[in-house]
């Protein structure tokens, strides 16, 4: 019987692993973890006498500010990650991958590039399915780092005017009606708040609003 080549191999792997059940839990997601995805395909590897090689083939970094105003290193790298039959170690297969991580430590940031493009190497190679994958812990952090965007223009003049029709239908001070609304969400400032909370506050305004404009005519 002859020995399986290198594809064969990789084929069975495959084939083995169709799903993997996530474990990992973040704020409001769950989501498959690196251990979840190396527990799944490690002992496949063994079964077939695999070895996966990583290298770093080329490095970026980028340095901001969160919001809190600690460093943030933004970690690229570019790698080549070949796939080597035991059995026959000059049976080779050479991937090209990306991978990124981010750290506020500045020691981590490789690291976790490394762990998180191996995850999804695998993940994405063998075509393993997992319910909801993206966004995954990585990606929410991601989205955490970023300085959130500020209140625009036309959301500060749409504020404006429904704290003036608010104060006129009260019969209530503007000043004390804004105060009022800008308390709600803990900022002393309409020039202070973020995007996503002046959409909020403009709603629940506009709602309110309403209902008294509805109580004021009948």
């Amino acid at each position: 019987m002859s020995e399986k080549t290198l594809y064969q191999k990789l084929q069975n792997i495959h084939k083995k692993v169709p799903y993997i059940q996530k474990s990992q839990q973040a704020s409001q997601y769950s989501y498959a973890g690196s251990s979840d995805v190396l527990g799944a395909i490690h002992g496949l590897m063994d079964e077939e006498k695999l070895i996966l090689i990583p290298q770093i083939t080329n490095k970026n970094t980028e340095t901001s500010q969160n919001r809190k105003g600690s460093t943030v290193i933004f970690t690229e790298l570019m790698m080549t990650m070949t796939w080597v039959n035991s059995d026959n170690p000059d049976e080779k297969l050479e991937c090209q991958w990306y991978a990124q991580g981010i750290d506020t430590a500045g020691e981590k940031g490789v690291g976790k590039a490394l762990t998180y493009g191996e995850k999804y190497f695998l993940l994405k190679f063998f075509n393993v399915a997992t319910d909801d994958l993206d966004p995954d812990a990585f990606q929410e952090n991601v989205k955490a780092q970023k300085t959130p965007e500020l209140i625009n223009d036309e959301q500060k003049k749409t504020l404006k005017e429904l704290f003036n029709s608010m104060a006129s239908v009260t019969k209530t001070p503007i000043e004390k009606v804004s105060k009022a609304y800008l308390k709600k969400v803990k900022s002393d400032s309409i020039e202070k708040l973020q995007e996503d909370t002046a959409i909020g506050l403009i709603e629940l305004v506009t709602n309110q609003l309403n209902k008294q404009t509805e109580k004021a005519g009948k």
